[in-house]
C-alpha cells in the first residue's frame, strides 16, 4: 500500500505544477485517469479471503436500498440510527466510534430500507490514511449517502467529507455524465461527440481509455464532457465485483456469443434454477448501474458479473 501512495503523492504534486489550460489538458487527463485507478486500489481487497484492514466493514446487502450514514467521529451516527431502527452499534470507549459496520432496517411505503452507520471517517481517507478508505469501500455500495455533522462544529467539516468522498469517485448530488461508452472486440476507438468539446479530444479519449487497457470500444459524447467525466464512466463500467465476494473469474460461465439472457445463464447452471428465479443482479456493460436488478429476460453482455437471487 505505501508504494500506491507513494505513486499517489508523486502524481497530484505533478497535477498541482502543471497549469491548467488547452494544451495541457492531454496530460492532465492521462493523470487524473492514472489517480483513478491507483485510489481504487487502496479499497480493492486482496483475494478472497477474511481479515485484512477491511475486516468487519462490509455487510451483506439487503433490502430495496442502503443508506449509509457518513461523518466525523462523535457526531451522532450511532444515535440517529438508533432512534430511526433500533439497532445498538459498538462503541470504542477511548475514542466514542463505532468500530464496525452496523446495520439496520427501516420500512418505508412498503421498502426495506437498509441503513449503515459507519465507523467515523477521518480527513486523509482518500489518501489511505486511518480506516477511512473502507469506510469509503463501504459507501461506494450505498444508493445515498447521509453526511451527519455536529451543528456545534464548523460546517467547514461538510466539505472536508465531501472532498473524501470525491476523492473515490462518489459524486454527491449528481447525475451521471451523458457518456455512451461501449467495449468492443476491434475496430479500434471510435468517438463521436455530438455537440463541441473544450476539453476532450480524440487523442485525450484514447489515451484514457489505453490506461484501462481499452483499445477498441464506442463512446458518445452527448454534453461538453471532461476526463473527470469519462473517467467516472470507465470506471463505473469495469469488470466490478459484487461486494462480500469475489467471482470466480478462473472459470467463468461460457455462453454463445449471441443474444443471450438471464434466462439462458440460469439453464446453463441447472435446468431447476430458472424454476426457483426471483431477479437478478448485473455488474457490467449490458447495464446502466452497478449492480441493476434484473429479470430473466435480461439480455447480458461479455463480462457481465451475476448473482441470482432464488424465490
Amino acid at each position: 500500500m505505501s508504494s500506491t501512495l507513494a505513486k499517489i503523492a508523486e502524481i497530484e504534486a505533478e497535477m498541482a505544477r502543471t497549469q491548467k489550460n488547452k494544451a495541457t489538458a492531454h496530460h492532465l487527463g492521462l493523470l487524473k485517469a492514472r489517480l483513478a485507478k491507483l485510489r481504487r486500489e487502496l479499497i480493492t481487497p486482496k483475494g478472497g479471503g477474511g481479515g485484512g484492514p477491511g475486516e468487519g466493514f462490509d455487510v451483506a446487502k439487503t433490502g430495496d436500498a442502503r443508506i449509509g450514514f457518513v461523518g466525523f467521529p462523535s457526531v451522532g451516527k450511532s444515535t440517529l440510527l438508533s432512534n430511526l431502527a433500533g439497532v445498538y452499534s459498538e462503541v470504542a470507549a477511548y475514542e466514542f466510534t463505532t468500530l464496525t459496520t452496523v446495520p439496520g432496517v427501516i420500512r418505508y411505503k412498503g421498502a426495506k430500507i437498509q441503513l449503515l452507520d459507519l465507523p467515523g471517517i477521518i480527513e486523509g481517507a482518500k489518501d489511505g490514511k486511518g480506516r477511512g478508505r473502507q469506510v469509503i469501500a463501504v459507501a461506494r455500495t450505498c444508493n445515498l449517502i447521509l453526511i451527519v455533522l455536529d451543528v456545534l462544529k464548523p460546517l467547514g467539516h461538510k466539505k472536508i467529507i465531501e472532498n473524501e468522498l470525491e476523492g473515490f469517485g462518489i459524486r454527491l448530488n449528481s447525475k451521471p455524465p451523458n457518456i455512451g461508452f461501449k467495449k468492443k472486440d476491434k475496430g479500434g476507438i471510435n468517438l463521436t461527440a455530438t455537440c463541441p468539446q473544450s476539453e476532450l479530444d480524440a487523442e485525450t479519449v484514447k489515451s484514457i481509455l489505453a490506461e484501462y487497457k481499452i483499445h477498441n470500444a464506442d463512446v458518445t459524447l452527448r454534453s461538453d464532457a471532461t476526463a473527470d467525466d469519462l473517467i467516472d464512466v470507465v470506471e463505473g463500467n469495469s469488470y466490478t465485483k459484487p461486494k462480500g465476494q469475489l467471482p470466480d473469474y478462473t472459470s467463468p460461465v461460457v455462453l454463445p456469443y449471441s443474444r443471450t439472457t438471464v434466462e439462458d445463464f440460469c439453464m446453463k447452471i441447472h435446468k431447476n434454477l430458472i424454476k426457483e428465479f426471483k431477479y437478478a443482479l448485473v455488474w457490467g456493460l449490458s447495464v446502466k448501474h452497478n449492480p441493476q436488478k434484473v429479470g430473466k429476460d435480461h439480455t447480458l453482455e461479455d463480462e457481465d458479473v451475476i448473482q441470482i437471487v432464488k424465490k
